[in-house]
């Protein structure tokens, strides 16, 4: 798969936020966006995750099997700071909601409820409902959701913020796996997040030209 994003930028209101964003990532690669708070890094994640509508630039993918008229929101995983999980749900109800609506994208295989649930460092607890757990267990499940439905990119925002050391462990080795199976992560972050050759891309606002060739 080849994900291309060329000369991107966004407004808030009628400011732009950032200008001139490119970036193209092929299976197996992972990049991490740095910079200071209000540079665009959440809203380049929701630019490419197809939540927000971008001012200029165009995003594509391209891959075996996959139809040129297919928006990359369409094989994307976007986990943003919110866990888009009911409260009142069960665990199990709230993944079986995101597995039935998303499905398995281009023929890809996903995980089980409960498989997930284990791969997370919480079996046993998907009867529970989801407001009754922890904040760092509901983020654990949150987290879950990009494994039981397979989408070969994952749009992270600040996926481990607020999370153990162990937590930050086990998704390390998520996305470590997921890049093995040929999937793109992209990453806003604050804390390292332990990948190894993984690009960086530094949004400065809209200072100027910002490339992740």
């Amino acid at each position: 798969m080849l994900l291309t994003a060329e000369n991107l930028s966004a407004k808030r209101g009628e400011d732009l936020i950032f200008m001139n964003v490119s970036l193209k990532l092929t299976s197996g690669q992972a990049l991490v966006l740095t910079g200071p708070n209000g540079s665009g890094k959440s809203t380049l994640l929701r630019v490419i995750a197809g939540l927000l509508r971008s001012e200029s630039g165009t995003i594509t993918i391209a891959g075996e099997g996959i139809e040129k008229d297919v928006r990359p929101s369409e094989a994307s995983h976007y986990l943003g700071h919110r866990n888009a999980m009911k409260q009142e749900l069960t665990v199990a109800e709230n993944l079986r909601f995101w597995r039935d609506f998303l499905g398995d994208f281009n023929g890809g295989k996903s995980f089980g409820i409960e498989e997930a649930a284990d791969m997370v460092g919480l079996s046993g607890i998907t009867h529970l409902p989801f407001g009754y757990l922890s904040a760092g267990q509901q983020r654990r499940f949150a987290m879950a959701k990009l494994l039981v439905a397979w989408r070969p990119i994952w749009i992270l925002d600040e996926p481990t913020a607020a999370l153990d050391a162990s937590a930050d462990v086990m998704f390390t080795g998520l996305v470590t796996s997921h890049l093995a199976k040929g999937g793109i992560v992209i990453a806003a972050t604050h804390q390292p997040l332990g990948l190894e050759n993984a690009q960086e891309l530094r949004m400065t606002g809209f200072a100027g030209v910002e490339i992740a060739w």
